[in-house]
């Protein structure tokens, strides 16, 4: 049997709801966001679930200890989970950004893989603590089933870095909804097939702008 992960984002927050950029800025889930997770832990409440890992942060340790209540589990913490650091562009909207530091986020939307913001974290840097985290989960529960709970732009990376996507188009070409729920199938450590992708259809109700604010460029635009 191959190893099963599932990868889930935490919850809404207020600052999703913003759309802000929230990476190392610490904040709770809303009450939206606890209704969605709490969702997603009725859906997996049958599931066969050997461990649940989190990144530290509030938003998915409660995300974590939702789904994790019904299995009877503690979640771990994994520090190099955490969601990427963007620096001084913390807490700020997109259109500031580009109003206060428009060369610089200019660059990191050509190639976030590579180029981060001022006092934050690349897209690379980011896989070079989250994958090796992965891989020793994978390895640790072989032929197992896990629950990895982690952030939009840490799970995009890491889902494109085991599909063997290019990864500097994570923003672009991968989503990443509120307590949405991905599964992989590891064949070996480095062996991942994709099973299910953003899928949010256990919760009904989502706002709209779950799916309508991109904090990419390109699915902003008039018809998109």
């Amino acid at each position: 049997m191959p190893t099963r992960l599932h990868l889930v984002r935490h919850g809404a927050t207020e600052l999703t709801a913003e759309d802000r950029f929230a990476g190392s800025t610490d904040v709770p889930l809303s009450n939206e966001g606890r209704h969605q997770v709490a969702a997603l832990a009725e859906r997996l409440r049958r599931d066969t679930l050997d461990a649940i890992y989190a990144s530290p942060m509030g938003r998915t340790l409660e995300t974590a200890s939702i789904i994790a209540e019904p299995h009877g589990l503690e979640p771990i913490e994994e520090p190099d989970l955490r969601e990427i650091d963007y620096g001084r562009w913390e807490g700020k909207t997109r259109d500031e950004i580009e109003s206060e530091h428009s060369d610089e986020y200019e660059a990191w939307q050509e190639d976030p893989l590579t180029i981060a913001p001022a006092g934050g974290e690349s897209g690379i840097q980011v896989l070079a603590r989250a994958l090796p985290v992965i891989r020793r989960i994978v390895q640790q529960h072989q032929h197992g089933s896990v629950l990895v709970v982690s952030h939009k732009g840490t799970n995009r990376l890491l889902v494109s870095s085991l599909l063997g996507f290019d990864a500097r188009g994570y923003r672009d070409r991968l989503d990443q909804s509120p307590a949405a729920l991905t599964i992989l199938d590891f064949a070996s450590v480095t062996r991942a097939r994709l099973r299910v992708f953003n899928d949010v259809s256990h919760y009904e109700g989502v706002p709209e702008r779950a799916f309508q604010r991109r904090l990419s460029r390109w699915w902003s635009r008039p018809g998109c």
